[in-house]
């Protein structure tokens, strides 16, 4: 039985919708957006949470444990149902909806007819940084008063929530290339961070990701731009033929935006001369209170996403100053006898390499990283990569791979990346549970030592236990 993905939602004549996992960050957005639209809403998920709990207190119902019968729970089948790429075919509600001949959407199509709503609609791509540079410009925008509406990767303390809801043209949202699902999206202005491997459950291999960021890139109308990085190492096949305005940025004499005379403080934060001649813009003095060179190239997309859309340099630079990092992007948790806790989202091995080159720019004795390695096809994929990035650290702490959408049959365990990470030379504690970390943290850990607990998974509660 084919799916209805044609439906358009009619914005001005609000409809039940249910969503099937609504309690995903990008999927809690959206229905906080239909919500305030005036749109009946209603959905489930596996089990409680902050996500949940924010949309409960909104009036949304939600239902945990999917089952086929929920979609009758209010009186009456919804009017169409909204999914994401984690929900199989063989879910009961995604089965009953197909039954009942329901019209059914992707998340990614939803937000893709929702973006046809504003004015002036920016997305932020990217293998790696998108949530930080999402946050970033979402701070430059509310310096500005742009009152502008927002769909983070995550909780940004900025707004206490992943969603904020504007009245103005301004949208941005996230696009991930998984399942290729910006491609459903019609931004104006857009960026590209990075473009390496991940997602490789989906992907056959890198020409498939490169041809995957081209098609998005491609989206982008002849009003439009893109604002990309000029490392990338396919930036000319992910540039050609577009019709849309390209800008580079980076730390090349060239770049359009670029980064110069970088210096790190105390903690690790830069602070440089921003060159943006297409911005009028020759030295702008920029101060960052977030660690990493990483952070410094996410900024100068900020800057030219934020630009395009209308805001002054000088207002930027002081959303820049303003921004104090998103949740679990080398966020400071606390300190528990005399360790400084911070955690972070570092799931592949670009980003654990980043993360711990900001962790060397950060005052401590010992750099202490607790990993819990995301998904066997990442784990297989990049194990000597992720060994070549732990290595860095002083000790590492590995913790049983975390499966989320996977089952264990990649023949891949965290012992296989302890064991080559002690290959090269590396320290390295292999521990099954998050009971045992603690109880061996507690006798290892000293006064002045720096513990980052890192992963896409549930590993930021051992740093959260610790400190309670």
């Amino acid at each position: 039985m084919e799916i209805n993905n044609s439906y358009q939602i009619d914005f001005g004549r609000p409809v039940h919708v249910y969503f099937i996992g609504i309690g995903g960050v990008s999927m809690s957005g959206l229905a906080h957006i239909l919500k305030d639209r005036g749109f009946a809403v209603s959905g489930s998920d596996r089990a409680p949470s902050d996500m949940t709990q924010m949309l409960e207190e909104q009036d949304v119902d939600v239902y945990y444990g999917q089952q086929a019968e929920n979609l009758q729970k209010s009186g009456a089948l919804p009017d169409v149902i909204v999914y994401t790429a984690a929900i199989h075919p063989d879910n009961p509600e995604y089965m009953a909806a197909q039954e009942a001949k329901l019209p059914m959407l992707t998340r990614a199509e939803l937000l893709g007819q929702l973006m046809r709503l504003y004015e002036t609609p920016i997305a932020v791509s990217g293998t790696h940084g998108k949530t930080t540079t999402t946050s970033m410009l979402s701070e430059i925008l509310m310096t500005a008063d742009a009152d502008p509406t927002l769909l983070i990767g995550g909780v940004y303390e900025g707004i206490g929530s992943n969603t904020r809801i504007g009245k103005s043209g301004t949208l941005v949202t996230e696009a991930c290339e998984y399942t290729n699902s910006f491609h459903s999206f019609l931004p104006k202005y857009a960026c590209i961070l990075n473009v390496e491997a991940d997602h490789m459950d989906f992907f056959k291999n890198l020409d498939e990701i490169y041809d995957s960021f081209h098609h998005f890139a491609k989206l982008l109308p002849e009003n439009g731009t893109l604002v990309i990085g000029s490392d990338i190492d396919v930036f000319d096949r992910i540039t050609q033929d577009l019709r849309c305005e390209v800008l580079t940025f980076g730390e090349k004499e060239e770049d359009d935006i670029r980064a110069m005379d970088i210096v790190y403080d105390e903690k690790g934060n830069a602070a440089f001369r921003l060159h943006a001649p297409f911005a009028g813009v020759s030295a702008l003095p920029v101060t960052l209170r977030v660690p990493g060179h990483h952070n410094v190239l996410n900024a100068l997309a900020a800057f030219g996403l934020a630009f395009r859309a209308g805001i002054d340099p000088e207002i930027i630079a002081q959303g820049l100053a303003r921004f104090q990092g998103a949740h679990r992007r080398f966020e400071m948790k606390g300190v528990w006898q005399g360790v400084t806790i911070v955690d972070d989202y570092a799931h592949h091995p670009t980003e654990i390499e980043a993360t711990l080159l900001a962790a060397a720019r950060t005052p401590h004795k010992t750099v202490w990283c607790v990993f819990q390695p995301h998904t066997y096809t990442r784990t297989k994929v990049f194990l000597h990569a992720f060994a070549k990035a732990l290595k860095t650290a002083d000790h590492v702490v590995l913790l049983p791979i975390y499966a989320a959408r996977e089952q264990d049959v990649y023949g891949v365990s965290s012992a296989d990346l302890c064991e080559e990470i002690r290959s090269m030379g590396g320290e390295c504690t292999l521990l099954d549970t998050f009971e045992n970390v603690k109880h061996f943290l507690s006798e290892n850990c000293t006064k002045n030592d720096l513990l980052i607990t890192m992963g896409a998974g549930d590993v930021y509660k051992i740093g959260e236990e610790l400190l309670s």
